[in-house]
């Protein structure tokens, strides 16, 4: 399932963002915006999908959906929520069309980081990041 989601994530920096990255082994120590979203595959495994966003990564994000050079915290938020959504919807028809791990998702939320994480990866968008974690959940 991760490497559906790193895939859905390079699509969404190739075909919406527009600008080379990298991938980097690193979790930002700048401010960002955490969301988490669950994720239930077929075979009753829960997984928390966290993405957290540096502020000048969805401000960039922002611009270039809503064309705003400066927003508010809501804005950005609200966008990280949306990109969120974008992404891990993404990483969902992937593995559909992989035939592998039919999945549903939840709803994105704010959160608070959990060092508790089982993988992660960072994308380094011209010194913005995005990284993104996955843990295996209870139900």
């Amino acid at each position: 399932m991760f490497e559906s989601i790193i895939s859905a994530t390079e699509n969404f920096l190739i075909h919406q963002i527009r600008v080379p990255y990298n991938t980097v082994v690193e979790i930002s120590n700048n401010r960002v915006i955490l969301t988490s979203i669950d994720i239930q595959t077929q075979d009753e495994s829960k997984y928390r999908i966290y993405l957290a966003y540096e502020s000048s990564f969805i401000q960039k994000v922002t611009q270039i959906f809503l064309e705003e050079d400066e927003s508010d915290e809501e804005t950005l938020i609200d966008m990280a929520l949306e990109t969120t959504n974008l992404i891990i919807g993404s990483a969902k028809v992937i593995e559909e069309e992989k035939n592998q791990n039919q999945c549903t998702i939840a709803t994105p939320k704010l959160d608070k980081f959990d060092m508790n994480f089982e993988e992660f990866t960072t994308f380094d968008v011209q010194g913005n990041k995005l990284s993104l974690a996955i843990r295996k959940i209870n139900a």
